[in-house]
Order: C-alpha cells, then structure tokens, then sequence
C-alpha cells in the first residue's frame, strides 16, 4: 500500500468475543470486511448520496452503529472501501508482474489484471468508474492518493522498458502513463455505461497490441 495506508498497532482488543486489530484509532475484523463489501453493493444500487448508512448497516447485517465503531462516517468508509479494494489489487498485480521477463508482458499483465479485477465485480466497478466521480474535490484527493501506488507502477514498467530497449529512448514516461491509465479507465466506464455486455477482458489482448504497437503498419 502507498503512504495513505494504515499503520498497524499491534495491539488488539475484543468485542463481543471477536478479534480486531487497532490501526490508528481504525478497527479491523471480519466485520469491517462486511460492511466494506455491503457499501459496494449499496452504492451501486443506490449511488454514494443516497447510499445511506443505515441502508450499508442492513446489507452487512450489522447495526447501525456498528458502522461507527469502524468507520467515522460515509465519507471515511468510502476512502476505505476504495483503499482496501485497490491496495488488494494493486499487491495482486505487482505480484503476477514480478513474474514476468520483459516490460512487454508486465505491461500485458497490467492490463489483463485491470480488466479481469473490474469485469468480474460489476458493483465493483460501478462504484469506482461512476460514484467515486460524484464525490466532492476533498474526497477525489484521497482517492488520488491512493491510486499514486497503481501509477507508479506503471511508471516502473515504462522506465524497464526504456533502459531494456524494448520502447523507445525518448518515451516520455508521463505522457505515456496518462494514455495508459486513461485508456484502461475509459474502457471500462465504456464497459460498465453498455451493462457489461461485451467481455471486458477478452480486450487486454488488442488494447496491449494497440499500446505497443500505435497505428502504424
């Protein structure tokens, strides 16, 4: 995880016989897990500002005020949600890319991985493509926060690929990271706006050719 993550205290408590792990004044379990999944589904189905807290408590089959003994508001929940969701992603992802030989298949294994994660949890990607954006300015920056780990991967990629030979020496890594990342972000809100009704990863393939290889012939 990147500088917005937890740092952890080792100390734990109980409640009600479950064990939760402090972090920063934050409480870990398998509720926290619960409500974090229950706030994906209530905020795809009704959309962040009429995803009411007590709508998030009934989904995760918790009270009420459970929600408050982990999360200081909605606001703070989202960020978490959105925290847990892409730092398990982004692990996942940098564990399959350090298998790989060459740029071009960490590059592909990005891409694959991107498109896999969002096209098999369509709430998922409701929540990330659509309501994340209907956030205020304070909340966005956060959420920016947490994507500078997924960015700077990208980055790692392009450097490896330039000093191995396999892209071009004067790439310029930023421009190329925002057409990346751009590319992969419009796809699926392409995807996510038809109702998921084509294959979201049968695409990885033709969109890494066309990163590779431009419009040329």
């Amino acid at each position: 995880m990147n500088e917005c993550s937890f740092i952890l205290n080792e100390r734990r408590i109980k409640n009600k016989g479950e064990n939760i792990m402090v972090e920063k004044g934050k409480k870990r379990g398998p509720k926290y897990d619960k409500i974090i999944d229950a706030a994906v589904v209530v905020i795809a189905q009704n959309g962040y500002h009429q995803a009411q807290v007590s709508k998030i408590a009934r989904e995760a089959g918790v009270a009420d005020g459970t929600i408050y003994l982990y999360f200081k508001n909605k606001e703070d929940l989202l960020i978490s949600l959105f925290q847990k969701k892409m730092g398990s992603f982004i692990d996942k992802t940098e564990e399959q890319i350090a298998r790989k030989d060459n740029a071009m298949d960490k590059l592909f294994t990005l891409i694959d991985m991107h498109f896999k994660h969002l096209g098999s949890d369509y709430e998922l990607a409701i929540v990330t493509q659509l309501e994340l954006r209907q956030t205020n300015k304070a909340l966005r920056a956060q959420i920016g926060e947490v994507l500078k780990k997924y960015l700077t991967l990208v980055d790692h990629i392009l450097d490896e690929g330039i000093k191995s030979g396999l892209f071009i020496e004067e790439l310029d890594i930023r421009l190329a990271r925002q057409m990346i990342f751009g590319t992969l972000d419009e796809t699926v809100t392409n995807w996510v706006m038809k109702d998921h009704k084509f294959e979201l990863e049968a695409l990885a393939k033709p969109l890494h050719n066309l990163l590779i290889n431009g419009l040329s012939k």
